[in-house]
């Protein structure tokens, strides 16, 4: 896998990608070639062991834990504390793979990052026009903010929470991703498959679909998963001008 779902680092943390925004950038390209959608390799500090199946286990253990806090009360209501309680364990069992309630709040933050921004990594060999990958990409945009509720949207609800190495980070991958998009609907258009004018508006346009999801989704609501992101699907394709049916 090009990127993992590893958080960047703070300092003093041994390093798999690092908190520098062009390495991480840089290593999204490879992705989709790695094809390791799922691999959640997350962030180490200096007190943990090498992640293996059982301490992926008990993190992940963590982590489920804290989402469901923090999702119900938000960030500031949650504690450390809590997180024990909730889990039934000992506090050094979670200090021991996490430093702090921001890490584990971060490393929850960055699995939904990481598959939304990369969400257009198609391989070279793609035959695809471009037009259909870019509905394939905001279809799996849209897929994955769903998939990753409620924790996607803890971007949205709390942005003043990230470090500024972690925002960084973030905006490198939001950049990869329009620069990616970018040209494929330029092409579309060239191609004559899309109609649209300002192509920055445009794909900033079809990617707030998602981005306002947290304002008002509900994984128990009137319409199922598919269904939502088939919607939102055709939405964004009449966004971008697509000429003819959703692929």
């Amino acid at each position: 896998m090009g990127i993992t779902s590893a958080t960047p680092h703070k300092p003093g943390k041994a390093q798999d990608l690092g908190s520098d925004p062009q390495k991480i950038a840089r290593k999204a390209s490879g992705r989709a070639k790695a094809g390791a959608r799922n691999t959640a390799e997350a962030p180490r500090s200096g007190r943990q062991r090498q992640v293996t199946a059982s301490t992926g286990a008990q993190r992940e253990r963590i982590l489920q834990a804290a989402a469901g806090l923090f999702a119900r009360q938000g960030y500031a209501n949650t504690t450390m504390a809590q997180i024990v309680r909730e889990l039934g364990v000992t506090k050094p069992f979670v200090y021991y793979y996490f430093q702090d309630k921001q890490e584990i709040f971060e490393t929850l933050s960055w699995r939904p990052t990481v598959d939304c921004f990369t969400a257009l990594d198609f391989a070279a060999t793609d035959p695809r026009p471009a037009a259909a990958k870019v509905i394939a990409g905001l279809e799996a945009l849209i897929r994955a903010t769903i998939a990753h509720y409620p924790v996607a949207f803890f971007p949205y609800r709390e942005p003043q929470v990230y470090r500024p190495e972690y925002l960084a980070a973030s905006r490198k991958l939001a950049q990869h991703f329009h620069g990616l998009l970018c040209p494929l609907l330029e092409q579309g258009r060239r191609d004559g498959a899309l109609d649209f004018e300002e192509t920055r508006i445009t794909a900033l346009a079809a990617c707030s679909l998602p981005g306002f999801l947290y304002s008002w989704y509900r994984p128990d609501g009137r319409l199922s998963p598919d269904e939502v992101v088939a919607q939102l699907t055709r939405l964004a394709a009449r966004v971008i001008g697509l000429r003819g049916p959703v692929p």
